[in-house]
């Protein structure tokens, strides 16, 4: 593969522009505070209007409008929308978002619109009525709802994430534990209590399994192998334990195989199963480890892999079935890790220190090996995980001063922290 150099600023943000439709021209959209219809729905309206505020804000292809430019009317029902005075300066609104909500002891209901106020004879762009118990829990699960809905119409029909969640790993317990979150932090909570060592945790293409490593003891010794958590059944459940030290799972596109880093036979080379487990077939064969396999998620048919076969761990890529293996040729030396395809199949992304620098976060666009890095000197920056919509990356980073999960839009802009407490590692973003 041809060497090429890291791009200029203004080359870079083309690459990201024509991958991710970061660069399109944003709607302003208002998002007016939602009407308590009674006096116990007042704090629950503040919450879903915070909340669908921060996900169109967190986008990356809306631009919010400040409340501090609002009318000081807030429609609660179309009736009330006067479209000129969210039009006029200093809202300049393209559409607006408003609504109700009705809160009683068993029940909270919430109206919600978004209309075109420049197109005032138009129906609503969205209208949905959403109904169930009165809790925070729910009331934000409504209001991420709400917000995908709204992205959904105006990207397209693109995947949207709000109501996603991030897989990780912490020791806030003690053990490094595999942990769930909602996408924007919220809603922390354990899925395993293995008192041992959870790590690289990978969701499965239905969102129904996770397959992460694990610490086992076999034959009176703890070693790495490969375990499975099943969402439906909130447990984990069985995969076989094979010799030496067996990590780094990853899954096929259609959730029919696993691709992992086994010592079985020697030295680390990576092997892939049927999900169950079944079946393990050798499809390296090298002097060096190789380890962090990832599958292209559109073709099925290219896997890209670290190796340091060469003498340190570097960017490699194969078939599916281990042939054809050729090295990315970067434009410096230093250490490769951690790569993560985009949704579409077209960018890598990866974590990488060159020689006279941190760990960075870089994205390589595959079919040219041109390369945008999209984090700086700021801590160590590690195990990208792009978002469903192909707009952001999730990851690990020191720049707090401890180990911490991030997330940010893939220009690298809106870097968001995730978790404060205790070290937490190794995200993994849901596929839906």
């Amino acid at each position: 593969m041809a060497i090429f150099c890291v791009p200029q600023v203004s080359w870079a943000q083309d690459i990201i522009r024509i991958h991710t439709g970061l660069g399109a021209e944003k709607p302003r959209i208002a998002v007016a505070d939602f009407a308590p219809r009674v006096d116990p729905a007042k704090n629950h309206s503040a919450l879903f209007t915070q909340v669908v505020r921060d996900d169109l804000q967190f986008s990356g292809i809306i631009e919010l409008v400040s409340p501090s430019f609002y009318p000081p009317q807030a429609p609660s029902q179309p009736s009330e929308l006067r479209n000129l005075t969210w039009t006029d300066a200093p809202a300049n609104a393209n559409m607006v978002a408003f609504g109700n909500l009705t809160e009683s002891t068993p029940e909270v209901a919430i109206q919600a619109w978004l209309f075109d106020v420049r197109n005032p004879s138009s129906q609503p762009v969205v209208a949905k009525v959403y109904r169930g118990t009165p809790t925070d829990a729910q009331v934000r699960r409504f209001a991420h709802q709400f917000a995908d809905e709204i992205i959904n119409k105006l990207s397209g029909g693109l995947p949207s994430i709000a109501g996603t969640q991030i897989a990780f790993v912490s020791s806030r317990t003690g053990t490094k534990e595999l942990w769930l979150m909602d996408y924007d932090g919220a809603n922390q909570h354990p899925l395993t209590s293995l008192r041992s060592i959870a790590l690289t945790p990978r969701w499965s293409p239905d969102a129904s399994r996770i397959a992460f490593t694990c610490f086992k003891p076999m034959i009176r010794v703890t070693s790495a192998q490969i375990c499975m958590y099943s969402m439906d059944t909130g447990k984990l459940v069985s995969f076989p334990q094979f010799k030496g030290s067996n990590s780094s799972p990853s899954w096929s596109p259609d959730g029919t195989q696993i691709i992992f880093s086994s010592s079985m036979q020697g030295s680390p080379e990576l092997y892939v199963s049927e999900a169950s487990g079944g079946r393990p077939r050798r499809l390296t064969n090298s002097n060096g480890a190789n380890t962090s396999a990832t599958w292209n998620p559109k073709t099925g048919q290219t896997v890209v892999f670290v190796s340091d076969r060469g003498g340190v761990p570097q960017l490699y890529s194969m078939n599916s079935d281990g042939t054809s293996v050729s090295k990315f040729d970067l434009p410096d030396m230093g250490y490769v890790i951690d790569p993560a395809w985009s949704p579409n199949g077209q960018i890598l992304a990866f974590s990488w220190r060159r020689p006279s620098g941190n760990y960075d976060i870089y994205v390589m666009e595959a079919a040219t090996s041109k390369i945008v890095e999209i984090t700086r000197d700021a801590g160590r920056n590690e195990r990208p995980s792009w978002a469903p919509d192909g707009r952001h990356i999730v990851f690990e980073s020191t720049r707090g001063g401890t180990r911490q999960i991030w997330s940010m839009l893939a220009d690298g802009s809106q870097p968001h922290q995730l978790t404060t407490t205790g070290h937490n590692e190794s995200p993994n973003w849901s596929p839906k």
